[in-house]
């Protein structure tokens, strides 16, 4: 039988599991090399037993240990290096560290690193980006997150709905109503949008925003194309070559994140399609450089450095018998990408 209490050791939950201990070594690092059935068995096992919950229980008696992991989508995305360096900032002030991890909006990817950093037994964890509508996915995420918190773990995530930890949410839906209206009200009615990859609901909500803006002046989104791409630059760039090929009468493209609408606003520039005279361009999110490209970029401004450093304040709170909600307000940037819409060709 397993030893209870603290001396509970990794050779007992082989042992439960019927693994050998590398195997269950391996499937608690969330490490490959064992079967998706194999490890959600390891990792049940721990569960009951409490294997994971007493090592944590050490680590944080008193507080939060010394390091925070942090989940990004892309970290070369300028928006979650803009939310790492808020992130960064805080705990630096704390005296944490900060161990970043990258997805690349894979969620099974993400599954790994988050079950990762928990067997790393890192005090904090943090998940910035888009949540999926994978249901599946999300329901494990949740499941291991509760589990981290009973334990004494902290929890904070930006920008995910479902995961019933305390979470910053950016304005999505509302930033997505401004930049159609902002289209809308110049005179474009022929708009498309570069919407990056399905799935995402972070793509789903500013959608859901750009069509509550179509809707107030009698237009629907499905009369619109939309182009979905990787959420990235090179994304953006795919989209823009796919709607001038495809919907060359288009006079404005909504980029659902400004590194899309840095891609966008280069397959433009190849094609010498002048902006803002011939195409309007807006973005999302107002990152660091988008008031220096040439154009400079219209887009919705989230405080992404201030978000990085909300997500770890809540984690650094007490837990609340509910998760916390912060929203993150918007503000519509206008700059020199978006002008009235080209009178129609004879």
């Amino acid at each position: 039988m397993p030893r209870p209490g603290p001396r509970l050791r990794l050779v007992d939950v082989a042992e439960r599991a019927g693994v050998s201990l590398a195997t269950a070594s391996r499937a608690l690092a969330g490490r490959e090399g064992v079967s998706e059935e194999v490890a959600d068995r390891v990792r049940q096992v721990a569960r009951e037993l409490g294997y994971v919950a007493n090592p944590y229980a050490r680590t944080l008696a008193g507080g939060a240990s010394s390091t925070v992991g942090l989940i990004v989508h892309q970290i070369d995305d300028p928006y979650f290096s803009e939310i790492a360096s808020g992130v960064i900032e805080l705990a630096a002030e704390e005296g944490l560290l900060v161990q970043i991890a990258h997805s690349g909006r894979d969620p099974d990817h993400e599954l790994r690193q988050l079950r990762h950093l928990i067997a790393q037994r890192v005090g904090i964890i943090l998940i910035a980006g888009s949540g999926y509508d994978d249901q599946r996915v999300e329901t494990e995420a949740r499941t291991e997150l509760a589990a981290f918190q009973r334990a004494g773990g902290r929890v904070a995530v930006i920008g995910r709905h479902t995961l019933g930890v305390d979470a910053v949410l950016p304005d999505n839906e509302a930033g997505g109503r401004a930049i159609g209206a902002h289209l809308l009200e110049l005179g474009h009615r022929r708009i498309a949008v570069a919407a990056g990859t399905p799935g995402l609901t972070t793509v789903a909500d500013r959608l859901a925003g750009v069509a509550a803006a179509l809707a107030e002046h009698g237009l629907t989104l499905d009369k619109l194309p939309v182009v979905h791409s990787d959420f990235t630059r090179d994304g953006g760039r795919v989209a823009a070559e796919r709607i001038l090929r495809d919907h060359p009468e288009s006079t404005a493209i909504i980029a659902l994140n400004d590194a899309m609408a840095i891609g966008v606003l280069s397959a433009l520039r190849a094609h010498r399609v002048p902006v803002p005279e011939r195409m309007s361009v807006v973005g999302f999110d107002d990152v660091s450089v988008a008031a220096d490209l040439a154009p400079s970029l219209t887009t919705v401004r989230l405080p992404m450095t201030q978000m990085g450093r909300m997500a770890l304040g809540l984690a650094l709170k007490p837990r609340a018998t509910r998760p916390r909600r912060r929203p993150t307000g918007q503000i519509l940037v206008v700059r020199d990408s978006t002008g009235p819409a080209p009178l129609p060709r004879d």
